[in-house]
C-alpha cells in the first residue's frame, strides 16, 4: 500500500511532466507561428514581420534551455522509468528540433528582409507558396500528434516529407533555370532557393518530431527508417 509520502511524491512528479510538456507546446506554437509569419513577410515584402521573427529568436532558444534544464534535473533527481522515461527522451529531442525549426524560419525572415523591395515573379512564388502552406501544414499535424501522443497520425504526418521533398526538388529546378535565362536575376533567385531549402529542412524537422511520438507510444526507435518499414514495424509489435 502506497504511502502518503510516496502518493505526495507521483503527484508531485506527474505536475512535474505536465508542466514540462506545456512548455513544450508553449514553445512549438511560437516556432508554428515564426513559420507563418516568415512566410507572410517573404511573400509580401512585410518588414516589420520579417524583423519581428527575427527578435523571437531569442525567445524559442531561451525555451530550449528551460526545457531541456528541467528534463535534466528530472532525470537526476527522479530517475524516470519506462513511458515517464521515454517522454522525457522524446521531449529533449523535440525541443532540439523545434529550436532548429526556429532557426530555418530566421533564414526565411532574413531573405524576406532581402526581397522585400524586389519584384515577385509570380510564377516561382506561387510555386514557393504551395511547398510554404504544405510545409506548415506538415508542422501544425506533427505537432499535433505530439500534443495527442497519437502514433498513428505522426507515420500519416511523417509519409507527408516524401512530397515535401518532391516538391522542393521541381521548385529548385525551375529556380534555377529561371536563374540561368538572366544572369541578373541570381542574387534574387538564391533567396528564393534558400528560403526553399529551409522549408524542406522544416518538412524533416515535422517528420523528425513524428519518429519521436511513436518512439514514445510504441517503445520503438525508428529513426533511419522508411515510412514503409516503420508502418511494418509498427504491424509487427501490434499484431
Amino acid at each position: 500500500m502506497a504511502t502518503n509520502s510516496s502518493v505526495h511524491i507521483s503527484q508531485q512528479f506527474e505536475a512535474e511532466l505536465q508542466d514540462i510538456r506545456s512548455q513544450v507546446l508553449a514553445m512549438a506554437g511560437l516556432v508554428e507561428k515564426q513559420v507563418a509569419d516568415a512566410l507572410q513577410a517573404l511573400f509580401t515584402g512585410d518588414v516589420d514581420l520579417a524583423s519581428q521573427v527575427i527578435e523571437q529568436d531569442t525567445q524559442v532558444n531561451n525555451f530550449e534551455m528551460k526545457i531541456d534544464e528541467e528534463c535534466t534535473q528530472i532525470l537526476a533527481l527522479r530517475q524516470p522509468t519506462a513511458s515517464d522515461l521515454r517522454l522525457i527522451v522524446a521531449i529533449l529531442k523535440t525541443i532540439t528540433d523545434l529550436e532548429r525549426i526556429g532557426d530555418e524560419a530566421n533564414i526565411i525572415a532574413r531573405k524576406a528582409l532581402n526581397l522585400s523591395d524586389q519584384d515577385r515573379p509570380k510564377k516561382s512564388y506561387r510555386e514557393l507558396a504551395t511547398l510554404g502552406k504544405h510545409v506548415c501544414e506538415m508542422l501544425r499535424d506533427a505537432l499535433d500528434a505530439f500534443a495527442r501522443f497519437d502514433a498513428k497520425a505522426a507515420l500519416r504526418v511523417a509519409a507527408e516529407d516524401k512530397s515535401v521533398d518532391e516538391e522542393y526538388d521541381s521548385i529548385l529546378r525551375q529556380l534555377i533555370t529561371y536563374m540561368m535565362e538572366d544572369p541578373r536575376n541570381i542574387s534574387h533567385v538564391l533567396d528564393l532557393i534558400w528560403s526553399a531549402r529551409s522549408l524542406e529542412r522544416i518538412g524533416d524537422h515535422a517528420k523528425n518530431v513524428c519518429e519521436y511520438v511513436i518512439y514514445l507510444v510504441e517503445g520503438k526507435d525508428v529513426r533511419h527508417l522508411s515510412v514503409d518499414k516503420i508502418e511494418k514495424v509498427l504491424q509487427a509489435k501490434n499484431s
